[in-house]
C-alpha cells in the first residue's frame, strides 16, 4: 500500500473557489437528499393511485439509492478520462428527462425503473462536485468549500419533506417530480453558465480501460485515502443508524408526538449545519486533521453515552441531548475527511470521489435493516450501531498516521 498523508499545515493552500461555483456545486450535491426526502409525504397517495403496497412504493426509494451508488462508481472514473464538465452536462440532462418520466409514470414498475435512472444520472452531480473541488482546491480551502456544501446537504433533509408536504396539497405527488425535473434544469443551466472544465486534458489518462483500472488500483491501495474514506463513511453510518431508527426511538420509546419528533429531527439537522458553518470558519486556524480527530472523538463519546443511556433506561432530555451531540459532531467529520481523502488521490479525484460516495450510500443501505432487527420499542440497537460505526471510524484514522507500517 502507498502512504501519503497531508494536513492543513503542510498542504499548499489554494485560492478560494468563487461563490458562484459553490452555489452550483451545492445544488448539484443536494439532488440526492431532495430526491429522497421530497416525495416521502406522497407515499400514501402514490400507493392509493397505483393500487399497490407500501413496500412497493418504498422500493422506488431503494431503486433510486442503487442508481445513485452505482452511478457514482461508473461516472467518477469516466470523468478522470473524459473530464468533469461533459459528464455533468450529460448527467443533469438525463436527470431532467428522468424527472419528467417519473412525473408521468403510468404504473409502479415504470416509476421504479425511472427512479433508478434518476438516481444514476443524479450521481453525476454528487460525485463530480467533490471532484471539481479536489481539482481546484487543497487544504483548508477545500475543507471550507466542502463545509459550505454540507450546510446545504444538512438543510435539505429538513426542508425537503416540508416542501414536499406543502406541494402535495397543491399539485399532487406527480407535481413533486415536476419540481425535481425543474431543479435538474437549474443544475444543467448552472453548469453551462458557471462551471468550466477543471480536469484538463494534460491531466487525464489516455489508456482506456487499463488506465482506469490503474487509477482504481492506485486509489484503493493508498493507505491515507482508505483511512480518511473509512472515517467519512462510517461517520456517516452513525447518522444513517440514527435516521433509520429515530421515528421509532423518539416516538415509541421516548414518547414524542409526531410534531415533537419533527422538531427534534430539525434540531439535529440544524446542529450539523451550525457545526459545518463553524468548521468553515476555523479550519484554516486549527487544521483539518485536528478538527477531524476532535469530531471523531466526540462521535465516539456521545455514542458510548447513548449505549449507557439505553441500558439504564432512556431519559428524554439526556437522549435528545446525546443524539444532538452525535449528529452535530459530523459537522467536523464530513468536510475534513472528504478533503483529506481526495487530497491523497488528486491524480484520480473522480475515482476517489466515486469510491467515497458509493461506500457512504452502501453502508447506509446495510445499516438500516440491521438496526430494524432489534425491534421498534428499544433504543439499544440504534445506540450499538452508532457506537460500533464510530469506533470503526476512529480506528480507520490509524491508517493515516505518518510512518505507519505498510
Amino acid at each position: 500500500m502507498t502512504t501519503r498523508t497531508t494536513n492543513a499545515e503542510t498542504t499548499p493552500q489554494t485560492p478560494a473557489l468563487p461563490l458562484s461555483w459553490l452555489g452550483v456545486l451545492a445544488l448539484l450535491t443536494a439532488v440526492a437528499p431532495l430526491s429522497i426526502d421530497m416525495y416521502l409525504p406522497a407515499f400514501p397517495a402514490m400507493a392509493a393511485e397505483f393500487g399497490t403496497s407500501a413496500s412497493a412504493i418504498q422500493f422506488t426509494l431503494t431503486s433510486f439509492m442503487v442508481g445513485l451508488a452505482s452511478g457514482q462508481l461508473i461516472i467518477g472514473p469516466l470523468s478522470d478520462r473524459f473530464g468533469r464538465r461533459p459528464l455533468m452536462l450529460a448527467g443533469t440532462f438525463v436527470c431532467i428527462l428522468a424527472g419528467v418520466a417519473c412525473a408521468v409514470a403510468p404504473n409502479i414498475a415504470a416509476l421504479t425503473a425511472f427512479r433508478f435512472v434518476q438516481g444514476f444520472s443524479g450521481a453525476a452531480g454528487v460525485v463530480l462536485s467533490r471532484a471539481v473541488v479536489a481539482d481546484r482546491a487543497q487544504g483548508a480551502v477545500a475543507a471550507r468549500a466542502f463545509s459550505l456544501m454540507m450546510i446545504i446537504n444538512g438543510a435539505a433533509p429538513v426542508l425537503a419533506p416540508l416542501i414536499g408536504g406543502s406541494l402535495m396539497g397543491l399539485i399532487g405527488w406527480r407535481g413533486v417530480f415536476w419540481i425535481l425535473a425543474g431543479l435538474a434544469v437549474a443544475m444543467f443551466l448552472g453548469v453551462v453558465a458557471v462551471l468550466p472544465e477543471t480536469h484538463h486534458r494534460d491531466r487525464r489518462h489516455t489508456g482506456g480501460v487499463s488506465a482506469m483500472l490503474r487509477d482504481a488500483r492506485s486509489v484503493l491501495t493508498n493507505r491515507g485515502y482508505i483511512g480518511y474514506t473509512l472515517a467519512f463513511a462510517f461517520g456517516f453510518t452513525v447518522m444513517f443508524a440514527y435516521i433509520s431508527a429515530s421515528p421509532f426511538v423518539l416516538q415509541n420509546v421516548l414518547g414524542l408526538s409526531p410534531l415533537h419528533y419533527s422538531f427534534a429531527f430539525a434540531a439535529n439537522a440544524a446542529g450539523i449545519v451550525i457545526v459545518n458553518a463553524v468548521n468553515a470558519r476555523i479550519v484554516g486556524r486549527f487544521g483539518q486533521r485536528r478538527l477531524l480527530h476532535l469530531g471523531i472523538g466526540l462521535l465516539v463519546l456521545f455514542s458510548v453515552l447513548l449505549v449507557v443511556d439505553a441500558l439504564l433506561g432512556p431519559v428524554l432530555w439526556a437522549s435528545l441531548l446525546l443524539l444532538w451531540g452525535a449528529v452535530a459532531s459530523l459537522g467536523l467529520v464530513a468536510a475534513n475527511a472528504t478533503s483529506l481523502a481526495l487530497d491523497q488521490v488528486r491524480h484520480a479525484a473522480g475515482t476517489g470521489s466515486a469510491v467515497l460516495g458509493a461506500l457512504q450510500f452502501g453502508l447506509a443501505a446495510l445499516v438500516s435493516p440491521v438496526v430494524g432487527l432489534g425491534g421498534d420499542h428499544t433504543a439499544l440497537p440504534m445506540a450499538v450501531a452508532m457506537v460500533v460505526s464510530a469506533c470503526i471510524a476512529a480506528g480507520a484514522l490509524t491508517l493515516t498516521r505518518r510512518g505507519a507500517a505498510v
